[in-house]
């Protein structure tokens, strides 16, 4: 009985710490930085063929140059409906078409935007830490209630702690 609650109570702890590890990579990839990556756009919502779709259903990506992202849509009806999902993202980038395919140019990072982002980066890695620490907290109250009802040892509840520092 006591093994089982220990092990339901670190597979939730795992589980969810790997889902706030998850999200803050998610966040980590839509920084925009000086170099043209898919990761910006390809989660916008567009709206094609009478539903909403993310972008990367419908179009695909390529890096031409390094401050150059081309989407591609696979069908050049969504060129107009792509680009309007980008302006309405309000992401600082102004995309130019040519009919086919559509181009978003980065521009170059000044000294001062680069010091932003370093600060921002520093704050979701912050965010994500604490979402860990909290999860950590949350296991740890969990398996103090049940050795304070007398189900799980203290020494089996050591060994539940280190394993969730591991």
């Amino acid at each position: 009985m006591s093994d089982e609650m220990i092990t339901m109570v670190l597979a939730d702890a795992s589980e969810r710490m790997a889902d706030a590890v998850s999200h803050t990579r998610r966040e980590f990839s839509s920084v925009r930085t000086g170099r043209a990556s898919s990761a910006l756009v390809e989660h916008l919502p567009v709206d094609a063929y009478g539903v909403e779709m993310r972008m990367q259903e419908l179009a695909s990506f390529s890096v031409p140059e390094a401050r150059q992202l081309l989407i591609t849509p696979h069908d050049p009806a969504n060129v107009p409906a792509i680009e309007r999902a980008i302006a309405r993202a309000d992401l600082g980038l102004t995309p130019s078409n040519d009919g086919r395919a559509i181009r978003l140019v980065y521009p170059e990072l000044t000294e001062e935007r680069r010091r932003d982002l370093v600060r921002m980066i520093n704050a979701m890695a912050e965010e994500g830490k604490n979402r860990l620490r909290g999860m950590r907290r949350s296991a740890r109250r969990d398996l103090d209630e049940y050795q304070a009802e007398g189900h799980v040892s203290e020494d089996d509840i050591r060994w539940a702690g280190s394993q969730l520092d591991d």
